[in-house]
């Protein structure tokens, strides 16, 4: 996986969104904005942090 940005405005990675699926317990969007920070500012990365969320959790 790489380490690409998905939240531009919070600088957020994919890894750190799939970390705090898998070792964090982050199971909604509400999680993930709450532990990452991702989706806070302008929510262009909505869909695609979301993407990423129904595929960890399919796992």
């Amino acid at each position: 996986m790489e380490d690409n940005i998905i939240c531009n405005c919070m600088s957020v990675s994919e890894h750190e969104i799939v970390y705090a699926i898998r070792k964090q317990n982050a199971v909604t969007l509400q999680d993930i904005m709450d532990i990452t920070g991702a989706m806070t500012g302008c929510g262009s990365c909505t869909e695609e942090v979301e993407d990423i969320l129904q595929r960890e959790l399919e796992k």
